[in-house]
């Protein structure tokens, strides 16, 4: 696995625009061009990106789908969450591994996939190679959300948004099809700040942001990608 993060043409910019301003520090004095430059750095750190390498990488050449798992008491209070996630990962996964291509591919349409598993509601408790055959595809990425909420507990005037739960690949064409080869455990939070009202923000904000930002974090174990250098989740 690649480790680490690589330069993009943002990244060769930055550079020769830090090079001009140490090149301007040399003719103003020492301890006012020292305070410029650096803060000017930061700012630029700041603002910058960086590129993140997939963990994951066995989709190339590879058909695959994406689905989500989640307890009864999650889906009752948030209705239609999990076809939310899959819709988002998939496409998100879809989509990046179709400008690359690597060969690796959708099996089902997120609408085929969708209505395959509401046509078998017991899916969830299928061995993990049945599901894939189901589906028809050779890696099965499967999202099982343990929590999900927009208030902080037991105070219904605040939000404080949380998700949380694993991520796990079955390679169904392998000798070992009904066990993981890749496991990762995904958290997030919104609002990034403390105190924020009912009153303050609508529902169906904290609830877009923070399912989004959940699907986020899945889809990017899968395919190189670039994120801020202070995101905030």
């Amino acid at each position: 696995m690649r480790q680490g993060v690589r330069l993009g043409a943002k990244g060769r910019g930055r550079g020769l625009w830090l090079a001009t301003l140490i090149a301007l520090a040399c003719v103003i004095p020492g301890c006012v061009a020292a305070a410029l430059v650096g803060g000017m750095a930061e700012s630029a750190r700041r603002q910058g990106s960086h590129t993140v390498y997939a963990e994951y990488e066995g989709l190339k050449g590879k058909t695959f789908a994406v689905v989500v798992a989640t307890d009864r008491s999650i889906e009752s209070q948030y209705p239609g969450l999990s076809a939310k996630l899959m819709q988002r990962i998939n496409t998100m996964i879809s989509n990046a591994h179709a400008q690359m291509p690597d060969g690796a591919t959708a099996g089902p349409r997120v609408d085929r996939l969708l209505r395959v598993l509401y046509n078998h509601p017991q899916w969830p408790a299928l061995p993990r190679k049945d599901v894939a055959d189901l589906l028809g595809v050779e890696r099965l990425i499967v999202v099982d959300l343990a929590a999900y909420r927009l208030n902080e507990p037991g105070n219904a005037h605040l939000w404080d948004g949380a998700a949380a739960g694993t991520v796990s690949v079955i390679e169904a064409d392998s000798a070992v099809s009904d066990e993981a080869v890749f496991e990762r455990a995904i958290s997030v939070t919104f609002p990034d700040t403390t105190g924020v009202m009912v009153t303050d923000m609508a529902r169906q904000v904290v609830h877009t942001e923070l399912s989004n930002r959940f699907g986020n974090r899945v889809a990017w174990l899968f395919f190189d990608h670039e994120e801020a250098n202070e995101i905030k989740y």
